[in-house]
């Protein structure tokens, strides 16, 4: 019990040493402080972060499917020429509402006017510059299934048409969305086994997919023109054939892949 005491004063005493200035209840707080710090019942163990970097390889897979185009995309139109302009553009109109009547009539879709331009005529002779006449064209598209699309033609330069402006051919809405899936599925799959080549052939382990990038299909492909000139021998041959072809569907995916 006294060598306990004894114990008692010389820590009490060091204390004081170290702590001169301060007050009893300060040196109380201070000496539980000290006693904690030495106690080994107060330690604690920080966690180690988790530490997820690692490198990427990026690769690009492209995939490509092919439909064919059962839609024809027609662009035709009406030129008058004449003296004045008043006369042109009233014979333009008259041939054009020919002209569209008759579709309406063949129900034929997404029918609108394109254009309607007027300019004037000049002869050049000697330098000088000398008004002729005026020109008027009134054109319109219209979209119709790619097997009735010569005979509509052939009517429409029947009944007034004198220009072919130019036709195009793609696939329906639904054709083209569901192309555009499987040539999605395509280029992911592309993707992946250009991945799996690289990681097997450096002996590399895959992890997790960090990122993915879906490009857009590409658009339908540019109308093809036709020469104005041949609108005026259309009616001569038994029936202008119009082959559509294929239309194909583009699209890629890039993947980021962890390893």
């Amino acid at each position: 019990m006294q060598r306990s005491r004894i114990s008692e004063n010389k820590f009490l005493t060091k204390r004081n040493a170290i702590f001169p200035s301060l007050t009893p209840q300060l040196l109380a707080i201070a000496s539980i402080a000290t006693l904690s710090y030495i106690s080994p019942v107060w330690a604690q163990t920080v966690p180690e972060k988790m530490d997820r970097s690692y490198k990427t390889l990026t690769v690009t897979g492209r995939g490509v499917e092919s439909i064919p185009t059962t839609l024809a995309q027609v662009r035709l139109g009406v030129e008058v020429q004449g003296k004045t302009a008043q006369q042109v553009q009233q014979e333009a109109a008259r041939r054009s509402s020919a002209v569209v009547d008759l579709l309406k009539s063949r129900n034929v879709e997404k029918l609108e006017t394109t254009g309607i331009y007027l300019n004037p005529l000049y002869n050049y002779a000697n330098n000088e510059q000398r008004l002729t006449g005026y020109s008027a064209t009134n054109t319109v598209s219209f979209r119709v299934p790619t097997s009735q699309a010569g005979n509509i033609i052939d009517a429409a330069v029947k009944t007034g048409a004198t220009r072919i402006e130019g036709v195009s051919f793609t696939a329906t809405d639904e054709a083209i969305a569901k192309a555009r899936q499987q040539a999605l599925q395509a280029a992911t799959k592309d993707a992946q086994q250009q991945a799996s080549a690289v990681f097997s052939s450096l002996n590399f382990s895959q992890k997790e997919i960090v990122s993915i990038q879906i490009d857009s299909a590409n658009p339908p492909q540019p109308p093809m023109p036709l020469m104005a000139r041949e609108a005026a021998f259309a009616d001569k041959a038994a029936a202008t054939p119009v082959v559509g072809g294929e239309q194909q569907i583009e699209a890629s995916v890039t993947l980021q892949i962890g390893y």
